[in-house]
């Protein structure tokens, strides 16, 4: 168990100069305090004296004040009296696990080489280390991937912060020899506040920009962190011993931050062989793609992700990247190596989600990217002779007011020469202040000039119904809706028992999905919206009658009430002069 020593420098320690015929106006300068350090470790506490006449070596005398020995001092070490030292201490200055170190003549230090539990009030404090492997061997061919785990935690009443740092002894050669001695190098590591730096030299900051060596934190069991760091292609420079290294630091009150506690495990030897003389070196090709096109003029926008379409391994194998699914659509793309160094990738029945900037990476077996990327090819696909327009309406009746049904028709038109499908959506927003004060027929106002909404301004979708048929209908805090389609080209919306929350401006838009050749389904990038159409509820006749009927009855009681009582109070003042003696 590793123990924390708290120490309370403003009355624990002292140190006095023995010159006495000099001892006036003299100023001794400690660390304030308290500083908690953790036994097993050094300890260093300067001492600087000014303001003295004389001679300019000083001799410092050092005692400790236990706070449970009742104000009793004992001596520690002197630079004037060898015998000084209490019992306790004796062994220990003259080993020089406890002595004194001078800066210079008026300054010094007092060094503890390695702290002990009794050296002041403890609490407890622990420091653990652990780790594993993932793909790491003794031997391994350039280019490879290793992992590396180390678990750390610490247990502590005081508030401190934990340094991991990944490094490797000896190799660096480019012989693949791993050897535990040599010089340490540090990979990368989490420093005491907290951030992640690369190790020195321009090698491992480079590798660290590019992604090649990373450290990440998760969170392990028994209140341990676990730290992975990751070499994604090693080199015969990697090679040497390796070993995970956790410091935990303290913030001391003059604003430094203090090592108090380090533990160091030695993880193994890694020797990196790199390719055979006079082999031919595997080559692993991707075809990757970036950017979006946009659904007004279908031109490219160069923004997006960059993901993996396809690519070629070195044993010859053709995978297809998560963003495509064509390897499975029945010969949808191919990639092929046509001769020696020319690869090609075919996309087949191509569709608008094909649209982006292509570029061609290589990597030798070696794992390293080719430091000669190629030129992007840009590809911009476009659904040629796809119209379609829709119109949104509300059929005609009678006023619509509160607890009605609301019906509203969209109609819509697609001119295309193969086979196609509509999938469309009911929006409803708020009305905004610009567009109050339009004059209301039937209840509807519609707003001509098909106007596009903003982002802010395209509200909340009520239902929509998919090109395959299916209905979706989503929450709506006040009514009941659906939505069917009521013929080839209208698809109709009803809000039922409407409220006044189902007031406001609807529109419908509509989006073209076409069938490539081989039966699948794709959105043709072909889209419109209908002009907007505005919803206004009339109240209900009960609902006109009921103030006034509220205001006419407690008007016509007030008034009754009035009447009985002057009644009452006249007939009782005349029974009360009847009664009256004459």
């Amino acid at each position: 168990m590793v123990m924390m020593a708290s120490w309370r420098w403003t009355a624990v320690l002292i140190c006095l100069q023995w010159v006495f015929q000099y001892a006036l106006c003299r100023e001794v300068t400690l660390p304030s305090g308290p500083l908690y350090r953790v036994a097993g470790f050094p300890l260093s506490i300067p001492c600087a004296v000014s303001g003295y006449e004389g001679s300019r070596t000083q001799d410092f005398e050092w005692y400790l004040y236990r706070e449970d020995s009742q104000g009793r001092q004992m001596g520690v070490i002197s630079t004037r009296d060898p015998g000084f030292p209490y019992t306790p201490f004796q062994a220990r200055v003259r080993s020089g696990d406890v002595r004194v170190e001078r800066d210079s003549g008026d300054k010094a230090r007092l060094v503890f080489q390695r702290l002990r539990a009794d050296d002041q009030v403890v609490s407890q404090n622990t420091l653990r280390l652990a780790f594993s492997a993932s793909k790491m061997a003794n031997l391994c061919q350039r280019g490879a991937e290793i992992k590396i785990h180390c678990s750390a935690g610490v247990q502590s009443k005081q508030h401190t912060h934990l340094s991991i740092t990944f490094g490797v002894r000896g190799g660096g050669s480019g012989t693949g020899s791993g050897s535990s001695s040599g010089t340490p190098r540090e990979i990368i590591a989490i420093d005491k506040e907290l951030g992640l730096t690369p190790g020195r030299g321009e090698s491992y900051q480079k590798r660290y920009d590019d992604g090649e060596i990373t450290l990440v934190k998760k969170s392990g069991d028994g209140g341990r962190d676990v730290y992975v760091m990751r070499v994604s292609a090693v080199a015969p420079e990697d090679s040497g011993a390796y070993f995970c290294e956790a410091s935990q630091w303290i913030l001391d009150p003059d604003g430094a931050w203090q090592k108090i506690a380090q533990r160091t495990l030695e993880i193994g030897n890694l020797t990196v062989s790199g390719l055979a003389p006079g082999g031919r070196s595997g080559l692993l090709v991707q075809w990757m793609r970036r950017g979006a096109v946009s659904s007004e003029d279908r031109a490219l926008t160069g923004g997006g992700v960059e993901v993996e379409v396809a690519r070629y391994g070195p044993d010859g194998v053709v995978s297809w990247g998560d963003d495509s699914s064509r390897g499975g659509r029945g010969g949808g793309g191919s990639m092929e190596k046509e001769v020696e160094g020319r690869y090609s990738l075919r996309l087949f029945s191509a569709h608008p989600a094909d649209s982006g900037v292509y570029r061609c990476a290589v990597s030798v077996y070696a794992g390293r990217l080719n430091p000669g990327p190629s030129s992007a090819a840009t590809i911009t696909q476009r659904s040629e002779g796809v119209k379609v327009s829709a119109v949104a309406n509300l059929p005609r009746g009678p006023l619509l007011k509160r607890g009605d049904t609301i019906t509203l028709l969209c109609n819509i038109s697609v001119v295309t020469t193969g086979p196609a499908q509509v999938e469309v959506q009911w929006l409803q927003r708020a009305v905004l202040p610009a567009q109050e004060g339009g004059a209301t027929t039937g209840g509807v106002v519609i707003e001509k000039g098909g106007d596009q909404p903003s982002v802010e301004e395209k509200g909340r979708v009520l239902a929509s119904l998919t090109y395959e048929g299916l209905s979706r209908l989503y929450k709506n805090s006040s009514s009941e809706v659906s939505m069917d389609r009521v013929s080839p080209g209208t698809y109709r919306l009803r809000i039922f028992s409407a409220q006044d929350q189902d007031q406001g401006l609807f529109v419908c838009q509509a989006e073209v999905w076409g069938q490539d050749p081989h039966g699948g389904w794709y959105n043709t990038g072909a889209r419109a919206q209908s002009e907007t159409v505005r919803v206004y509820l009339y109240a209900r006749a009960a609902d006109l009658l009921l103030i006034p009927l509220v205001v006419g009855m407690s008007s016509a009681l007030f008034v009754g009430v009035v009447i009985i009582a002057t009644v009452t109070c006249c007939f009782m003042k005349r029974l009360a002069r009847q009664r009256s003696p004459k």
